[in-house]
């Protein structure tokens, strides 16, 4: 129910606009088309790995690797893979329900969510030319070392720790 609100009030706002102004409308939707189009392939791309990891890996698996009662070396796995990987939100919050769904832990996944979204491995050296090296490692290791803390937070919230 809640996508249809979404839905209907982003077309109300997009009839507003073109009544407002036809041009600027037009302009703003060929850029998001645009952007759209640029976006897509790697979505496409993570959205197929995604898919054949999770038909490739069992709940079993999914259970020893990353799940409850993988402790802290799973914890520590999925903050590594999650540093590492370079995923869109969008992206990462569904596959993390879906792995919830499998049988991985509630610690294991805030700690792999979290180091998704703040830690940047694949992007450091991008970081690392507009900051200084050494800003852009401190921020990287404080935001890895923070995933464990939400982690942490998570797990007493959820009862696991």
């Amino acid at each position: 129910m809640q996508t249809w609100i979404l839905y209907l009030t982003a077309l109300g706002l997009l009839a507003f606009s073109w009544k407002k102004d036809k041009k600027k409308t037009k302009m703003a939707l060929k850029k998001a088309l645009k952007s759209f189009e640029n976006i897509l392939p790697q979505i496409l791309g993570v959205i197929t790995l995604v898919g054949v990891m999770l038909a490739l890996l069992n709940p079993e698996v999914i259970s020893r690797l990353i799940g409850g009662d993988s402790g802290w070396i799973g914890v520590t796995a999925a903050a590594l893979v999650g540093g590492i990987t370079l995923i869109p939100g969008f992206i990462a919050f569904p596959t993390a329900a879906m792995l919830l769904e499998r049988g991985a832990g509630y610690m294991q996944i805030a700690a792999f969510i979290s180091s998704l979204m703040m830690v940047g491995v694949m992007t450091f050296s991008i970081e690392s030319r507009y900051f200084s090296r050494k800003a852009a490692l401190i921020r990287n290791l404080s935001a890895f070392v923070f995933s464990f803390l939400v982690a942490i937070v998570i797990g007493k919230v959820m009862g696991e720790f």
